[in-house]
């Protein structure tokens, strides 16, 4: 379990934004708690890469516009994260920090990560009215999770495993997973399970 800043909070959004600009390292928020963000290894930046590349090439043209890494989404329940991609279509400037009207993120996740990622950020992410899709990539496996809606419809959800395509709502798009992992070497893997017994447990059938 991640643990806050002990000499910080709890803030409100305003002080903790003031409070980001002016620092050198990247934090979360979360209900008036700041989060530092660690360092990334070289397979997790090749993978959010790939993500941005695949993006990039299916916004280009159109309304949105595909970003990576260092911007910001807020969510509700007071929570600013910097998810690993995100796809905007509402209308925005250059100088925009934080976006509140995402069409799509994705997290890539690493070990210290993968379990907020399936969890808190997910239930998070999923109560932005704007969001059409949430895409969730492992980091040492070729497995991707995606959550979609279409037209007002209720969430649905699809592992794509080993092989195969994704299919996004925002922007329209299909790529495989040889595309997203592309130039990526994965680990050895010594056992299939997953490091934390629970958490897998919330996994369900898709619905369509």
């Amino acid at each position: 379990m991640r643990e806050p800043l002990s000499n910080l909070g709890p803030l409100t959004i305003d002080e903790y934004l003031q409070f980001e600009n002016a620092s050198e390292r990247r934090h979360e928020f979360v209900a008036g708690r700041v989060y530092a963000m660690s360092g990334t290894t070289a397979r997790h930046n090749r993978i959010a890469l790939n993500v941005h590349r695949l993006l990039h090439a299916a916004a280009r043209g159109g309304p949105c516009a595909a970003y990576s890494i260092d911007l910001k989404v807020r969510a509700p329940r007071d929570r600013v994260y910097y998810p690993d991609g995100v796809v905007v279509c509402a209308p925005h400037d250059g100088d925009t920090l934080v976006f509140d009207e995402p069409c799509l993120v994705v997290e890539v996740t690493s070990r210290g990560s993968r379990r907020t990622d399936r969890g808190e950020k997910l239930d998070a992410y999923l109560a932005i009215p704007s969001l059409r899709a949430y895409l969730i990539a492992e980091h040492d496996r070729r497995h991707v999770t995606l959550y979609a809606r279409v037209a007002g419809r209720e969430w649905t959800r699809e592992e794509i495993v080993a092989s195969g395509s994704v299919t996004l709502p925002c922007p329209a798009t299909t790529f495989s997973l040889d595309d997203l992992y592309e130039n990526v070497e994965m680990p050895l893997r010594v056992r299939e399970e997953p490091e934390d017994e629970d958490e897998w447990s919330d996994l369900v059938e898709v619905e369509t």
